[in-house]
């Protein structure tokens, strides 16, 4: 995978569908997964994939402070789209880390604890995911316009633990996935919270982590 031209590569990409983006990735014949957090508009991801590569492993690393219209939004598309899905949970509670941590702590207040938060809720349950799925490829739903970090991307990068992700629909705008999400009939979530993230358009730390 290494000797991948990602600057030819992505060129030829830049044009394909999202679909045929999943299929080349799938021709590559190495170890792959996608990712959810059932996060508005996640069904996007989640049919693509399950249309294309349905045995694929989604990994869902549930933080334990999702809302409930999250969870059942998210029992509605495992219902409709049937994704392999691998569903991974920190090792402690939230109730547990709250009563340590007195709550969710912000990053402008204590940087150091809401790291550590960061480590524990989303960090350490996808590092156990990639070490059991051991992927050489990850299948993402992120795209340029959501945050400064990825305007440095492209529909392939590669990921410093050394995987190659892949980001199918990197160049779509919000009427984009609106259009998708319409065409199929698709449910989200209009309640969501990432503790991770505080504002949309912060990282969560899963993508500048490695």
């Amino acid at each position: 995978m290494k000797d991948l031209d990602l600057n030819a590569l992505n060129a030829e990409l830049r044009h394909k569908s999202a679909a045929d983006i999943i299929r080349w990735a799938v021709s590559q014949g190495v170890p792959m997964m996608g990712s959810t957090s059932f996060a508005p508009n996640a069904a996007v991801m989640l049919k693509l994939i399950t249309d294309v590569a349905p045995d694929m492993p989604v990994v869902w690393a549930d933080s334990g402070y999702n809302v409930p219209d999250t969870y059942r939004v998210a029992e509605q598309l495992i219902k409709l789209l049937k994704p392999n899905l691998k569903l991974y949970i920190p090792e402690i509670t939230a109730e547990h880390r709250n009563a340590i941590m007195g709550g969710i702590p912000h990053p402008d207040d204590n940087p150091e604890l809401h790291k550590e938060f960061t480590r524990q809720v989303k960090l350490e349950p996808f590092n156990r995911a990639f070490a059991d799925l051991a992927p050489q490829i990850w299948v993402t739903g992120i795209r340029k316009e959501e945050t400064a970090f990825r305007q440095n991307l492209d529909i392939l990068s590669w990921d410093g633990r050394g995987i190659l992700k892949v980001a199918p629909i990197f160049y779509w705008n919000e009427a984009d996935v609106a259009a998708f999400m319409a065409e199929h009939k698709l449910p989200s979530a209009k309640h969501y919270f990432d503790p991770t993230k505080v504002a949309e358009n912060r990282e969560c730390g899963l993508h500048t982590s490695a």
